[in-house]
């Protein structure tokens, strides 16, 4: 357990999969917490209400368009204004697109830059006076397993998570003795509804059981050949911004199955 309250939590991405599991990881330690993301109206508001009530925090959601500097300097100057700062900024916001070099779509490569990388250049920049004025402040950048190692057809985003990795390092260097720290989480395979449909394609295509499947898809990567859930990933971060963490500053942390062993 690690007591979050009078804390606020800002988690880009957290209307849905691995953000919102963080949200609610933060949330159950009793931190307020600013939702982002997009999706359904109706469904984000049923999600704000369920994590207030349950936990008796404060909880508002912004849509800010993380591809747009002017949207995430409007949510940064929204949640100081309602908290005073914000304490816990994790910048998960992500997209992805497949394709060989030569195929990958300028426009594509310049949306994942945006969303996947400059978007938490914006939020940090935006987040830090006031993290230094309270003296703490804690900055998780959700990496990926390449952010340290490469795959073919990923190149933008091999590239961006590569350059969360190195933000992470200047980042904590530049806070080393404000109070802050700054961190990337590096996760293999993330067990998500996009995920098993791959999973559940790859049994039904080829005749397999669905544990057979998933240890083909996933074991290619991760020795453990079992995806990691985005409630680890929730209680990695948690993690990350309690006292035993306090000297951890400016690490890429693996949690991959594995996978950046081999």
């Amino acid at each position: 357990m690690t007591d979050l309250s009078g804390k606020t939590a800002l988690v880009t991405g957290s209307t849905s999969g691995i953000g919102e599991a963080i949200a609610w990881a933060f949330a159950a330690q009793g931190a307020n917490v600013v939702l982002n993301g997009f999706g359904d109206a109706a469904a984000i508001a049923r999600l704000k209400t369920a994590m207030a009530e349950k936990h008796g925090v404060t909880v508002v959601y912004d849509g800010a368009d993380m591809s747009k500097p002017g949207e995430i300097e409007a949510m940064m100057k929204k949640a100081e204004a309602e908290f005073g700062a914000v304490d816990i900024l994790v910048n998960n916001a992500g997209i992805q697109h497949t394709a060989d070099i030569e195929d990958f779509p300028p426009e594509r490569w310049d949306a994942i830059i945006a969303i996947n990388l400059s978007s938490a250049f914006h939020t940090t920049h935006h987040a830090l006076p006031a993290m230094k004025r309270r003296g703490w402040g804690r900055i998780v950048n959700i990496a990926s397993a390449h952010g340290l190692v490469a795959s073919a057809q990923k190149v933008a985003y091999v590239a961006a998570k590569h350059g969360i990795v190195g933000m992470t390092k200047v980042t904590a260097l530049e806070t080393a003795r404000d109070g802050i720290t700054c961190n990337a989480i590096c996760p293999g395979w993330v067990l998500t509804p996009l995920v098993q449909k791959q999973i559940d394609a790859l049994a039904e295509r080829e005749g397999l059981s669905g544990d057979e499947a998933r240890v083909k898809l996933i074991g290619e990567k991760m020795p453990t050949a079992e995806a990691v859930t985005p409630e680890q990933i929730g209680g990695f971060a948690v993690f990350l911004c309690s006292p035993a963490a306090d000297r951890i500053t400016g690490s890429a942390l693996s949690i991959d199955g594995g996978w950046t062993a081999q």
